[in-house]
């Protein structure tokens, strides 16, 4: 199940709302009573719907995810009580949680490069668990942060696996920390602006996800999936064009979805985009791009490995190999990692206090753009021999230059083109700041924001529904991480 089905947008999100504000109403009347704890029954209701959206696909893998979520909550509590093992704990949970991925997610990967090397073994043939990247890492955020002394223990099972489990984030992040909603998992509460903020975000990410994303992905598929050589330099460069507009929108979609979900529970997910087309260089993007996952990265790995402090441009290229194998099984995405890690150390130490300093911002986004357009080629391609084609036809290599299907792919999609790059770029507040500029009373100026609101999510909406209806491509990208 995925956020943009018509079922969950339509029998799971009801039925869950219609729970969720009974489990409210029973909150309450227990409260007053002095029978139970804030929130209690909201928590509970919360726990067995996000079982239920998990066990949709893959009922079986509910079972590792409790496993995992019962590990993590006793060693929770003897890092957080016993004084003595504390340290052995949290050893022992980041085995645990590492052990976790690297079986389910890289076994097969590794036992290849054996049989690759003359080792005769038999390749396990394991399926991904949907969202296994994502909640082991939450796991590994609650165990560091308890030791770290950030945010104490959770003393009840239920309320570690509704950290772990809740189905805004379950499957394709963001990437949410302990630290960030401990208090709010017992002690939150929502206003009507938290809720009417909440509904708008998510129908924004709506929006990107099946307006734009679904779109570009039949462009993408077109010219990207069976690439060989047969593709000319301007279908090379139309496909990565579009995987690139493709890949932003479908996730940053589904973190809006995500983060809008959250907040009509009382939840404050941190921000996962920040515009990253707009950047200047490799290292602001990403700051922009997926910034739970760096941040995640930062704070577990890169400190811990040293830093700034010593052996930084090691530390770098270690942290770009370990997100790269984070993304998938397979030598495109170690490349791809490397790639962006070589990158960043050259511009740590060249690029950016030797170079930016005089050259126009305006040729340092050109750059940026360039050297993130052709990460997601690498990103793409799984395959070597389809890469080396890709790059060779976008260098010029192609037998053929420019061809009439890209062409078509370009005119036939042409208000698709503008709206991607208008929407990649923060247009939402230049509309509020010229909204602010032609109203002198600010009256006026909340009520055309709130009109203009109100007409988006509809129009939203109703066109979404309008082409989900029939559709039969409408995966997210970033589940299958």
């Amino acid at each position: 199940m995925v956020f943009s089905d018509l079922f969950f947008l339509f029998v799971f999100i009801p039925a869950f709302a219609l729970c969720y504000l009974l489990a409210t109403y029973f909150d309450k009347r227990l409260l007053s009573n002095g029978l139970m704890q804030v929130n209690t029954c909201k928590n509970w209701i919360l726990v067995a719907f996000s079982l239920i959206f998990y066990a949709w696909g893959e009922p079986v893998y509910v079972f590792l995810m409790l496993f995992s979520v019962l590990v993590n909550f006793f060693l929770g509590r003897i890092i957080d009580s016993q004084e003595k093992y504390r340290k052995t704990a949290l050893v022992i949970g980041l085995i645990c949680n590492v052990g976790i991925i690297a079986i389910f997610k890289y076994l097969g990967f590794l036992s290849q490069i054996l049989i690759d090397m003359g080792i005769p073994l038999a390749k396990p043939n394991i399926a991904l668990p949907i969202g296994i990247s994502f909640y082991t890492f939450q796991s590994i955020s609650y165990l560091v942060d308890v030791y770290r002394k950030v945010s104490p223990a959770q003393k009840r099972f239920r309320d570690l696996l509704l950290y772990i489990s809740m189905f805004p984030q379950l499957i394709a992040g963001p990437i949410v920390r302990y630290q960030t909603i401990a208090d709010e998992i017992n002690n939150r509460h929502v206003t009507s602006q938290d809720f009417a903020e909440g509904v708008f975000r998510f129908l924004i990410g709506l929006g990107k996800k099946v307006i734009i994303a679904n779109q570009l992905s039949l462009v993408t598929s077109q010219f990207l999936q069976h690439a060989g050589d047969n593709i000319s330099t301007s279908g090379a460069w139309v496909g990565v064009a579009a995987f690139m507009f493709q890949i932003y929108f479908d996730f940053s979609g589904y973190s809006d979805m995500a983060i809008g979900m959250g907040r009509c529970m009382g939840f404050h997910f941190l921000e996962n985009f920040d515009h990253p087309y707009c950047s200047s260089s490799a290292t602001e993007f990403w700051r922009r791009w997926h910034m739970s996952l760096g941040s995640f990265f930062r704070d577990y790995v890169y400190i811990p490995l040293g830093g700034n402090r010593r052996h930084q441009m090691l530390n770098i290229l270690i942290v770009w190999a370990l997100t790269g194998l984070w993304h998938g099984a397979c030598w495109n995405f170690v490349l791809w990692g490397m790639y962006f890690g070589i990158i960043l150390v050259l511009e740590k130490y060249v690029i950016l206090p030797y170079i930016t300093p005089k050259c126009p911002k305006v040729l340092m986004h050109i750059y940026c753009l360039l050297i993130v357009f052709f990460s997601w080629a690498i990103f793409y391609l799984t395959d070597f021999t389809q890469i080396k084609t890709v790059f060779t036809a976008l260098f010029g290599g192609a037998q053929v230059k420019v061809d009439f299907i890209s062409r078509a792919a370009i005119f036939d999609h042409f208000w698709m083109w503008i709206a991607a790059i208008i929407f990649s770029m923060p247009a939402r507040n230049y509309a509020a700041k010229l909204t602010a500029r032609l109203c002198n009373n600010k009256t006026l100026e909340q009520n055309i924001l709130l009109a203009a609101r109100i007409i988006t999510s509809v129009a939203i909406l109703i066109f979404s529904v309008t082409l989900l209806v029939g559709a039969t491509n409408n995966p997210f990208l970033y589940t299958r991480f």
